[in-house]
């Protein structure tokens, strides 16, 4: 049995604190953007729009993230303590809304420019579990997400949490959210499936969705929320519904 006991501070500079959680988004989307470099030709009009597509996508991950959470998680405390809404560094931050966010700011930067969204948003898909990989490890080492108890022999003990071994859900979404689906996708890009606009955007929905809805019975719910409908979490029912979404648009894609 593990026992996690790690500082959710990486290290300190000059009495500033950087923190897993902050370094997982800055490796997250730099390796995300240098990898979509490489899938997009140096004379491309895409390309030469893509450090412009950035901020828009940063700012979509924040916003979107933040106030999905907010939204979606605890509502009710953020009403009443309306002046923390924008407290990032306090902690909670939404997939879902920030996948919301990222979308709509693709859709506006490509509007505005006059692209087909679904060229980045392609591209934004084949990288996001990259993402996903470094978020779910930083979870683990904040000892935050955790999973329900076990008696596995890889159960983990989070110290910060209680004395109780239990299953590194984290760790697991970090597996299939983030390295599995990624191999997937980039096998199916190689492919040319990337040449089927909203295909890989699709199937990134229901791959992610399907992985997570599973995973998530391994995971504690959220302590405001509990169980709803059927048993299920907040975040497995996100997950039906962008399934859902994943499901329509790839019987859409079909037909064009």
């Amino acid at each position: 049995m593990f026992i996690n006991n790690f500082d959710p501070v990486a290290f300190t500079v000059f009495s500033i604190e950087i923190r897993w959680y902050s370094l997982a988004y800055i490796f997250g989307i730099l390796f995300g953007w240098l990898i979509i470099k490489k899938f997009l030709d140096k004379d491309q009009k895409y390309f030469k729009n893509l450090d412009d597509l950035l901020t828009y996508i940063i700012l979509g991950i924040i916003l979107g993230g933040r106030l999905g959470y907010v939204i979606f998680y605890n509502p009710q405390y953020y009403l009443s303590n309306f002046s923390e809404v924008f407290m990032i560094w306090e902690g909670g931050m939404s997939f879902h809304g920030g996948l919301i966010g990222v979308i709509i700011g693709t859709y506006i930067f490509s509007k505005k420019n006059n692209f087909n969204p679904y060229i980045f948003l392609d591209l934004i898909s084949l990288v996001a579990p990259i993402g996903i990989f470094f978020g779910r490890v930083a979870n683990f080492l904040n000892s935050e997400l955790y999973g329900k108890e076990t008696t596995v022999s890889w159960g983990v003990t989070f110290a910060k949490v209680d004395n109780v071994s239990r299953h590194p859900s984290q760790l697991y979404e970090a597996g299939f959210e983030g390295i599995i689906l990624f191999l997937i996708l980039t096998i199916l890009v190689k492919n040319n499936f990337l040449e089927r606009k909203g295909f890989i955007s699709a199937l990134f929905l229901v791959f992610y969705s399907t992985f997570r809805f599973f995973i998530e019975f391994f995971r504690e719910p959220d302590l405001q929320i509990g169980y709803l409908l059927f048993n299920l979490t907040l975040g497995q029912i996100l997950c039906l519904i962008f399934f859902s979404i994943g499901f329509f648009l790839l019987k859409k894609n079909e037909r064009l």
